[in-house]
């Protein structure tokens, strides 16, 4: 679905502000559009809600968010499917609803509105936008939740959904490109822990975030450091077979990455080389990578 589908066409726009010119007061007015007369000035002035129809809250709702107000327009949006539940109408209210709250920011709301939208009109054409808006609600708030992941993980689920149910979308490619991203945040969010642990020696909480990125996110950008910081780790404490082991899998797969230059001067400064040694769980990687498993 294309937002613009829903919003009024040219002609029909033009028309409108020469009634919002057209004498004061108005609904404008009454929802916050300003004292100098509303969209719809000559129809319904200084109604209730509960007396206007379907349409008209609906248009109402769309000049405010053509004007930026998008916490009015959504909840006119809203009123629509609450007053006329069962007009034509009600189905694209909610779904612009949904999209108003997260121009609005209030990503909860947006989320409440879309799934409503998903429960009630599963099979309807903008049924995939929809999920797309949901996805996106937890999508847009990644950076702001600190180091609580779990959101990042609600939103590769949602992401997930859009990919699977709905691959013909216009919605599809740009979920994927999303997915990616929130997958490479949450190694990325890994790394960083790992370092903090790194920098202060404490090496075995270290390995258990750096062993994540390897064995969970190996497909992210993040995993070449990550098998240097290992190198780096199991050396510390003096795990020569898992280091060596760490740096044959760098070598085998990331020989070009500076990375690998690191990995390759610490382990031969030890005299140590960069091969499979012992039984650990960086073997069992190594025989993924040799059989083409991993990565």
């Amino acid at each position: 679905m294309s937002i613009t589908r829903f919003r009024l066409s040219g002609a029909a726009l033009a028309l409108t502000l020469v009634l919002a010119g057209c004498g004061g007061g108005g609904i404008g007015g009454i929802f916050g559009g300003g004292g100098g007369g509303g969209l719809f000035a000559s129809r319904g002035a200084n109604l209730p809600l509960e007396e206007l129809d379907a349409e008209t809250i609906y248009q109402q709702a769309e000049y405010q968010l053509e004007q930026g107000n998008a916490d009015d327009a959504a909840e006119l949006f809203i009123e629509v499917e609450r007053l006329h539940p069962y007009s034509a109408w009600a189905e694209r209210a909610l779904i612009m609803a949904a999209f108003s709250y997260h121009e609005d920011g209030d990503y909860e709301a947006a989320r409440v509105a879309a799934q409503r939208y998903l429960d009630f009109y599963p099979g309807n054409e903008d049924a995939a936008y929809a999920q797309y808006l949901l996805a996106l609600s937890y999508y847009d708030q990644i950076d702001q939740v600190g180091r609580d992941q779990g959101v990042t993980y609600q939103a590769l689920q949602a992401l997930r959904v859009v990919i699977e149910r709905y691959p013909d979308s216009e919605y599809t490619q740009d979920a994927i490109l999303r997915f990616d991203l929130a997958f490479d945040h949450l190694a990325g969010k890994e790394m960083e822990v790992g370092r903090y642990y790194l920098r202060r020696q404490h090496y075995t909480s270290a390995i258990n975030r750096f062993r994540v990125v390897v064995e969970e996110f190996q497909t992210t950008s993040h995993t070449p450091e990550a098998l240097l910081r290992l190198v780096e780790s199991y050396l510390a404490l003096g795990l020569t077979d898992e280091a060596q082991t760490a740096g044959a899998i760098l070598g085998y797969n990331f020989q070009s990455s500076p990375f690998y230059d690191d990995a390759y001067r610490q382990l031969t400064g030890q005299g140590l080389s960069l091969e499979a040694a012992g039984e650990n769980w960086l073997r069992e990687v190594w025989q993924q990578t040799v059989r083409g498993d991993w990565l």
